[in-house]
């Protein structure tokens, strides 16, 4: 089995989980032109998994990312059947962030896959050197993390374990642009990854601010979707550095980390919601009051939003000549 085949759009991938996220992956890889081979794991759902999928993908039709969404359905399979992933040059687990669960789940697909494709986890929470223990092959085990809406948004991070054959992962890295990404590569498994390291240095600093009460969490959300918001699409954050020049940010570095956050436990604001079984726009409790009618609304929002954001960074892809 060649995996370098994966750059193929009609090559077979797999997916195990038909969740929120799952399926979501499942219909970008369907619209970058893959056949997909998806396994439910848990009873029950690859009925509400296939309702889901056909939802996103009329989505799609609608944001004019493909004209018609039965062509896409067509490549679809969904089974509980792990024996369809048999060709699959890739398969990716998406199934809940519990170690007993997913090392059951690479059981399963040891026994029906090719000894030399990719397995994979969509995990953002447990370090990819643990999760590869379980493979068959540790050497063709990796991260492969994707945002949601996976459909429709550039961010992908590939991440390599300790036993990670770093050449596979760049074949990987590779194909992901086939699927509409920019992907990274991170060749040393570290905990968080890169996207949860630099978001929760940023959470720690303004949930800080909040509970010290030198800020309110309407203005940190100001700060950062009217100042942030407004170039990091475009510049990330090095190179906004290098357009705007180090010597100034030299100065600031030095006089301001210092007083910056050091905290190493959940905030109390955190620790209440939780408490609270708090789930967001899913039950309405967290740091925003809001009606289900006001969370129906935000969601339509954010779609459209990350619709119009998708299409804007598409035209600004990364720079070649400043990697």
């Amino acid at each position: 089995m060649d995996i370098s085949l994966l750059s193929q759009t009609d090559s077979e991938i797999g997916v195990i989980g038909l969740g929120l996220m799952g399926s979501s992956i499942i219909t970008s890889l369907l619209i970058s032109g893959y056949h997909v081979k998806a396994i439910a794991p848990i009873r029950n759902e690859a009925e509400s998994g296939k309702s889901r999928i056909k939802e996103l993908l009329a989505i799609c039709v609608q944001s004019g990312l493909i004209e018609n969404e039965e062509t896409y359905l067509s490549k679809l399979t969904i089974s509980e059947n792990y024996a369809d992933l048999s060709n699959c040059l890739l398969a990716l687990e998406c199934v809940i962030e519990q170690i007993e669960i997913k090392k059951n789940v690479y059981h399963q697909i040891a026994q029906h896959i090719h000894p030399e494709a990719v397995i994979a986890s969509n995990t953002s929470a447990i370090p990819i050197s643990v999760l590869q223990e379980f493979a068959p092959n540790p050497a063709r085990f990796m991260g492969i993390h994707w945002a949601e809406p996976a459909y429709s948004t550039r961010f992908l991070e590939i991440t390599c374990g300790d036993k990670t054959d770093v050449a596979k992962a760049e074949v990987v890295y590779q194909a992901a642009h086939a699927w509409g990404k920019e992907p990274t590569l991170l060749r040393k498994d570290i905990r968080g990854f890169i996207t949860n390291r630099l978001m929760y240095a940023v959470y720690r600093e303004g949930l800080d601010l909040i509970e010290s009460g030198e800020a309110k969490k309407e203005d940190a959300d100001k700060a950062f979707k009217y100042d942030v918001g407004s170039w990091i699409t475009y510049k990330g954050i090095f190179k906004r550095m290098g357009y705007e020049g180090l010597k100034n940010k030299a100065v600031i570095i030095q006089n301001l980390l210092p007083d910056l956050s050091q905290i190493v436990h959940v905030p109390k604001i955190m620790e209440e919601i939780v408490e609270q079984k708090g789930r967001g726009i899913y039950n309405q409790i967290g740091l925003y009051k809001y009606t289900a009618d006001d969370c129906k609304v935000w969601e339509k929002e954010f779609a459209d939003f990350i619709d119009d954001i998708s299409r804007l960074a598409a035209k600004f892809p990364v720079n070649k000549r400043l990697e």
